[in-house]
């Protein structure tokens, strides 16, 4: 692989038509990067890629930290690849703010779907975006599906208000929930909930059967308490075991439920057409937020202002505003 055809984007593009996993795995590390050059190929990358795009189901997997995500998506993905779907697990694992390395260890904790030939697994860093998403996860579903999966799965790092980002671009928001959890994560639930298609209950084994099956009727009640939504969906509640594959089978069915009546009346079609909406302006403002902190003027003077701000007494909103006018002029 020469340094010319790695810097080609039709390159890129014929490799990723063709289902080429390296060829794809490298087009996502150039779509992450925030080198200029690579940005650059990228975008024609994309380009050339988007007319294949659109195919696949892309579905939103979130949940309180131990409630078994990976547990659960090496399961349920193997339901899928049993039903001939291809599937690609988009794992995002949280970044550090302080060293902005992360984890990613998704692959190692589905050992099964791993080596699965109808299967490709990407952990990407979030480093530090909101949303539980990383900046880029849009522009690789596209990757993803222009390579030939036609289910898309996009795990987030856990649960919090932000993150409506990841509803906002998939087509159907899971919500894992542990029997038993609920009362210390009063806070977050509500708004959480109210955007989740459905709840699913992990972790139904052993002695914790009982326990799941009072919070699935929990859930149930409190979902119906919700205002009514836009894809005139019911959201629903279930419960599942993983680890003896139990329940998994029903969730795939509720998916193609949902997916059935949002595609009949027209709610699927609408809500694609928001999700590039919403990925035009994440776009706009990406490219201005890295325009302005690479602009060297603009740098000296956020120095000279943070010293500034150390002496007291000064207003951070209007030095903010001052700087950001003198970027316009």
């Amino acid at each position: 692989m020469s340094s010319a055809e790695l810097n080609n984007p039709d390159f890129y593009i014929k490799g990723v038509l063709a289902s080429d996993i390296s060829i794809l795995s490298r087009a996502i590390t150039l779509v992450e990067s925030t080198n200029e050059e690579h940005q650059k190929i990228a975008e024609k990358i994309i380009d050339g890629v988007i007319e294949k795009t659109g195919k696949s189901f892309r579905l939103g997997i979130t949940g309180v930290p131990g409630v078994g995500k990976s547990t659960f998506i090496e399961s349920f993905g193997l339901e899928l690849v049993n039903a001939n779907h291809r599937v690609a697990i988009l794992a995002i694992d949280p970044s550090s703010q302080k060293s902005k390395g992360s984890i990613l260890g998704d692959k190692t904790r589905m050992e099964k779907l791993s080596v699965h030939p109808k299967v490709y697994i990407r952990p990407s860093p979030s480093s530090g975006t909101l949303g539980g998403v990383a900046q880029k996860t849009f522009e690789t579903i596209l990757l993803c599906e222009a390579a030939g999966y036609d289910f898309i799965i996009v795990e987030t790092v856990g649960v919090g208000q932000s993150e409506i980002a990841i509803s906002e671009m998939t087509d159907f928001f899971l919500l894992l929930m542990l029997a038993g959890a609920g009362d210390e994560l009063q806070g977050i639930k509500r708004g959480i909930m109210e955007m989740a298609d459905m709840v699913l209950i992990t972790k139904a084994d052993g002695n914790n059967i009982q326990k799941a099956k009072n919070a699935r009727t929990e859930y149930a009640h409190a979902l119906h308490l919700f205002p009514p939504t836009e894809s005139g969906w019911i959201p629903k509640a279930d419960s599942c075991s993983a680890l003896e594959n139990q329940g998994i089978t029903n969730v795939v069915k509720i998916i193609e439920e949902y997916k059935n009546l949002t595609v009949t009346n027209g709610y699927f079609s609408t809500k694609r057409k928001n999700q590039l909406k919403g990925w035009l302006n994440h776009s706009i403002s990406e490219k201005l937020r890295e325009k302005f902190y690479s602009n060297t003027s603009i740098k000296a003077e956020l120095e000279k202002m943070k010293s500034l701000l150390l002496k007291g007494n000064i207003n951070p909103y209007k030095l903010a505003s001052d700087l950001i006018s003198k970027w316009k002029s």
